[in-house]
């Protein structure tokens, strides 16, 4: 099983969610997180006042799925949160060891 963990850029999300619904997903956590990498940040006015903004908002995938359905998902994600702009985002992609369905007691495969 592989884990892949992606930082999107948050009106993406629904792009994302129904690509992955296509491609067999059953199931995925989504947060609210901030970063900077190469977007670093910008500069906004509020109230008259100029202020650096150095933490951009973006959304954290979070989606287990069997080794051999991870490459797609990859794919997909990559080319649907793709905007050719700064600050699209990355993926990651990790060995999952166990998994439990805390419900029915299933684990690893079945428990996806």
């Amino acid at each position: 099983m592989k884990m892949i963990i992606a930082a999107i850029k948050p009106f993406k999300l629904e792009d994302v969610r129904e690509a992955l619904t296509g491609i067999g997903v059953s199931g995925l956590m989504v947060s609210e997180v901030k970063g900077f990498g190469a977007q670093a940040g910008h500069t906004e006015i509020y109230r008259g006042a100029e202020y650096e903004v150095n933490f951009v908002p973006k959304l954290k995938l979070e989606i287990v799925v069997s080794a051999g359905l991870a490459d797609q998902v990859v794919e997909t994600i990559a080319k649907t949160a793709r905007t050719g702009k700064i600050g699209d985002g990355k993926i990651f992609v990790i060995d999952v060891e166990q998994a439990l369905r805390v419900r029915t007691g299933e684990t690893n495969q079945d428990a996806l």
